[in-house]
């Protein structure tokens, strides 16, 4: 009897801190965006928008302000990658359409919208983690072995930014970088 109450108490306690969890982690790119210009383009994109939406988000709902800084930086360097990326697929002869989020994205999207002011924050951060990581391993496939040219400089040139977005919300949840430390 008392094993199941130990094992009772345990699964409420899982249970219980899995709604403190981001529940809706942004998706992966596709596996061929790793290689083949076209998906390359469209999952940089959609992990941009989704960064720069994220962010205005956080601009708006967050009480942190090392958060509204980081946020900013995400608004910034996302918007610049996006722009590099379009002139990169436009030089490299394709003709993409503007970046838009799937239904994964949008569900992570909608998760920060309806945060509790007071969970902001780390569902903020937790989405920011896994999704930068993805953008990460995307940049420096493509910049390995990606198919077009251009879009491989592109894509190496983008990497040490997402690089440094990982860093530094690594150092976010560890709380190793506070209100007055400079982004």
């Amino acid at each position: 009897m008392k094993t199941l109450t130990s094992i009772a108490i345990a699964l409420a306690s899982v249970t219980a801190a899995l709604p403190a969890a981001a529940q809706t982690p942004p998706p992966s790119p596709p596996a061929e965006a790793k290689s083949q210009a076209m998906p390359y383009v469209m999952a940089s994109g959609m992990s941009d928008l989704y960064e720069i939406n994220s962010s205005q988000i956080a601009l708006q709902k967050s009480q942190n302000s090392a958060i509204k800084r980081f946020a900013t930086m995400m608004i910034r360097d996302h918007q610049k990658t996006t722009t590099n990326t379009m002139a990169a697929a436009k030089k490299a002869g394709l003709t993409p359409t503007p970046p838009m989020l799937d239904a994964g994205a949008t569900a992570s999207i909608n998760e920060l919208q309806q945060a509790a002011p007071g969970d902001f924050d780390r569902i903020y951060l937790a989405q920011q983690l896994p999704a930068h990581q993805a953008a990460l391993d995307l940049q420096q496939s493509y910049a390995a072995g990606g198919d077009q040219a251009a879009l491989r400089a592109n894509a190496k040139a983008a990497a040490p930014i997402v690089k440094r977005h990982v860093d530094m919300v690594t150092k976010m949840q560890a709380g190793k970088m506070d209100a007055g430390h400079k982004m």
